[in-house]
């Protein structure tokens, strides 16, 4: 009886998550159909744009396995697909805190410790915004120039404040006092290593490329806008992202991104196709987003436990 009312309960809460990300879906396309631009539509360009943002995804899912083995913890390539794809929908609930503990509950029940799943997503949260600024600096430094010169400089504060904290993760008394304030306890002297934090570092700035090249490939797909070239889409991307996961209560970073994306690409596309590719980047994101997770929603089978 237990078992049923858990897998009822499973079920309606993926129905609920699913049903936020849809109703984003739905608002976007009807806000990207009211743009008065000029449509150049490529399919191949869209298809290969939507595959290089799933490589990113399987590149972060690397990270965070590898992040798991630095505090000697184990998951399956599958089943760390499965947990990540499923728990990321959680964004698009407002509060930023039901991805990390989605994920931390999955985890456990695929067998790793609750707080060595949740110490790794904090971890590799604080390598993805840290790298993303400083994507965001190298660029994307004109733009910024342009939307205010404190915007620039408060981006430098945000980087050298992420190298401090880099440094001091390696440093298990400060590791166990910073992940507390997350309400995360963690054994005395663990410490994820150097290897899998410069592995994590490494990953979210490849990520940040990459998905700049999905946005530059998405635009060349929709519009016909020669001008943005892969640095700027690279910048404005990490940008808009970075104030997204900074804006707490905007579930999926929704309005912050858009905005700063704007802000990004108007002198470069022009207003119009900055605020038609800040709507389809939207769209692809929660496509991608439910298509990478879709076929573990629509499984019933329960992993088995365990590493393998």
């Amino acid at each position: 009886m237990h078992k049923r009312w858990l897998t009822i309960a499973r079920w309606v809460v993926t129905i609920a998550v699913v049903g936020l990300a849809g109703r984003e879906l739905l608002r976007g396309w009807d806000q990207l159909r009211a743009q008065s631009v000029s449509w150049s539509v490529r399919p191949v360009l869209l298809v290969t744009s939507v595959l290089v943002v799933w490589l990113m995804y399987a590149l972060l899912i690397q990270a965070w396995r590898v992040m798991l083995r630095g505090w000697h913890q184990e998951l399956g390539w599958w089943r760390s697909v499965r947990i990540w794809t499923v728990s990321s929908l959680g964004k698009y609930v407002p509060g930023k805190v039901w991805a990390i503990a989605g994920m931390a509950l999955m985890a456990q029940r695929a067998g790793v410790a609750a707080w060595a799943a949740t110490a790794s997503a904090v971890v590799l949260q604080a390598l993805a915004v840290g790298s993303g600024a400083a994507v965001t600096g190298a660029m994307g430094a004109a733009e910024l120039e342009a939307m205010a010169p404190w915007v620039r400089l408060a981006l430098w504060g945000l980087i050298a404040a992420a190298a401090l904290g880099l440094v001091l993760l390696l440093w298990p008394p400060v590791t166990r006092r910073l992940l507390r304030l997350a309400r995360v306890e963690i054994p005395a002297g663990a410490t994820p290593g150097l290897g899998p934090v410069a592995f994590g570092l490494a990953a979210n700035v490849i990520a940040w490329c990459g998905y700049g090249v999905g946005l530059w490939l998405l635009a060349r797909g929709l519009l016909d806008a020669p001008a943005l070239g892969i640095g700027h889409a690279i910048g404005a991307f990490a940008a808009s992202y970075v104030a997204g996961l900074l804006a707490l209560p905007a579930p999926g970073g929704i309005g912050v991104r858009e905005v700063v994306f704007y802000a990004m690409l108007d002198g470069v596309v022009g207003p119009s196709n900055a605020v038609a590719l800040a709507i389809a980047s939207r769209l692809q994101l929660t496509l991608t987003e439910l298509g990478a997770a879709a076929p573990f929603l629509l499984s019933t089978k329960e992993p088995d436990r365990g590493p393998g």
